[in-house]
Parts: C-alpha cells; structure tokens; sequence
C-alpha cells in the first residue's frame, strides 16, 4: 500500500470516528474515540510530510532534506568556573555545518540543544533538573572545531557538586549513613538488609544462613559479634 492509500484509509478512519463520536452518549466511550481521534490524527500528519518530502525528492533530489533522523547525545563533559557551569560536546565536523544548525534553548532549570543536519542525521540532547538555577537570557553557544560548549550562566557563584538534582540525589543514596548518634548495629543491620536484597540467590541463603547460627549463639548466651 502507498502513502497516498495510507492517507486515504486514514481519512475514511477519521471520518467514520467523528460520526461515531457525535452518536456517542457515554462519556467513557467518548474518551476512548477521542484518544484514538488524536492518534490517527498524529499518523495521518506523519504521513502527509512523507508524501511532501518524497514529491520534493522526485520533483529536485538535490533539494530534499539530508538528516532523516534523529539520535541522542548520551556522552559530554562539563565542569565549571565561578560565573558558569560549561557543557562540552564532542561532535564531528560540528564546525563545518552553518552556526543557525546549532540550537540551544535554556530556561531556569534545563536546556536542550538540536544540532541539525550533521553527518546525515540531527543531534538531540535535554537535560532537565540542573542542580541550580541558571540565568537563560545570559546563557549561550559557542562553536569550536569538533565541540559545541554549552555556556550556562549561573544565578549565583555557588559550586556545584552535580549537574543535575537527579544526579546528586542518586549518588547520596549510595553514601552511608554516618549519623554519630545512630546505633552500630542498626548500622549494620540496613548494611545486610540492602546486601540481601540486592544479593543473588546464593548471597541469600549465605545471609540467612549467617542470620541463624548467629541467633543460636544468643540463645546459648555466646558472643555473636562474628557474625
């Protein structure tokens, strides 16, 4: 089936929905077709840019967009100064294309960054929940040769430890407890708790194992702190 056939299936689905939607009087169902409306709405417009991009395609190949897809920036550095925290990401021949290839938008708490039609593909990367806030309208861009550094302005000359809030709660999960105050057995006690249940199965039994000799030894009155 072509696009055109696709389109036109499309058409008659939306169609025959809306008629259905108009004759419906419970609000579950109207829900339900809404949701299905929107979906083929979405499919349909998808459709109609493939048909104008393959129309263009056989009317000027040479004019027909180069990147048909998008792929996801997972790997950057950064670090910072006492004004900035700066983004660094490496991309190929990123300097070649033209400067308006390369968009960055900031708001106080995120950016995200487009870097269009480099290599036969556009370049995606959002990071939300920066650890501070940044100020947007001083943030910027700067092109050098195979790097885009991501510049964000900071609100105030704090350090910061992490980048992003999900980060730093994250990597304070896997700090001990150091609470001067808190009991060392209970200390030990969440120590095996968290080993069990991350442990594998032999982990497990080892631990249980462990667990009732040593409660053993209690009722006999020995000393337990082997275990």
């Amino acid at each position: 089936m072509d696009l055109t056939e696709q389109i036109n299936q499309l058409e008659a689905d939306l169609q025959e929905l809306g008629s259905l939607l108009e004759k419906s009087e419970r609000k579950r169902v109207q829900e339900v077709l809404k949701q299905e409306q929107k979906r083929l709405e979405k499919e349909l417009s998808v459709k109609k840019q493939q048909q104008e991009q393959q129309a263009r395609r056989e009317a000027d190949p040479a004019a027909a967009p180069k990147a048909t897809y998008t792929v996801k920036i997972t790997n950057y550095a950064w670090d910072q100064s006492e004004k900035f925290v700066k983004i660094y990401l490496t991309l190929k021949d990123v300097h070649k294309i033209p400067p308006e290839n390369v968009e960055v938008d900031f708001t106080d708490g995120s950016l995200s960054v487009l870097v269009k039609d480099l290599d036969g593909k556009n370049h995606n990367l959002v990071i939300f929940n920066l650890l501070h806030p940044i100020n947007q309208n001083d943030s910027c861009k700067k092109i050098k040769r195979d790097m885009v550094l991501i510049m964000c302005k900071k609100q105030t000359s704090k350090n910061w430890d992490y980048l992003t809030k999900v980060e730093k709660q994250s990597k304070e999960k896997e700090k001990p407890n150091l609470d001067d105050n808190a009991d060392p057995s209970d200390g030990l006690m969440n120590m095996l708790k968290k080993i069990y249940s991350e442990g594998d199965d032999e982990m497990k039994r080892t631990i249980n194992k462990a667990w009732s000799e040593s409660q053993e030894k209690k009722l006999r009155g020995e000393d337990t702190m082997d275990f």
